[in-house]
Order: C-alpha cells, then structure tokens, then sequence
C-alpha cells in the first residue's frame, strides 16, 4: 500500500492515497464546502443555500458552533460579529446568509490564512 498524501482545507484534513484514488468521504465533504462557499460569494442564490451546507462551510473556517434552542450561534477569535442562523425548512435564511457573506468577505476567511 502507498503512503498517504495529506490535502488540506481550511479545517479539514482529507488522506488520500498519493496514487490519487480514495479519498473516503472526506473529499465529497471538501467538494461540497467549496460549492456553498462558491454560492454564499456569489450571491445570487441566498435563498437556495441549504442549512447543514452552511453549518459546515463555517465549522469548516474555523467557527465555534453553541445552539440555543432553534438559534445556531457561530463566534470566531478574531472576529467581533456573531453569527446567528436558524432555518427556514431546510434552507438559510436570505438575511443571513448576507451576514455571512459580509463577514466571510470582511476578515478575509476564504484562504488558508484563517487563523
């Protein structure tokens, strides 16, 4: 068996085998971060953005998740604003998902150089 390669993304750590193939389900996971981050940016779809989707792409650049009730309460070291997101059926409220890109865009969190 080959070594394993390791790939990241900001918080997420994917072992592939350096041939290329399996990655376990951790690349679908890294695949579907960066298609929600790729939509939150855009912005012509806020109200398209699925919940879980969202709750990743922020757990995954480095936000702490509380939940209080029906309330999802993201903070990060570093950034002021906090984040305060509850669903609408299975998909994110527009507003928010406005926040998140306002905050997303102001401290710069799209990079490797979250931290």
């Amino acid at each position: 068996m080959q070594p394993l390669a390791h790939t990241f993304f900001p918080g997420v750590l994917a072992l592939r085998h350096s041939g290329g193939s399996a990655i376990l389900g951790l690349q679908i996971a890294v695949a579907r971060t960066e298609k929600t981050l790729e939509q939150v940016l855009r912005g012509n779809a806020d109200a398209n953005i699925a919940f879980s989707a969202m709750r990743q792409l922020l757990q995954t650049l480095g936000f702490e998740e509380r939940i209080r009730g029906s309330h999802h309460i993201f903070t990060k070291e570093g950034v002021p604003e906090i984040l305060n997101l509850q669903t609408k059926g299975s998909k994110c409220k527009p507003y928010q998902v406005k926040q998140v890109r306002h905050v997303i865009l102001t401290y710069k969190l799209t990079g490797a150089d979250d931290d």
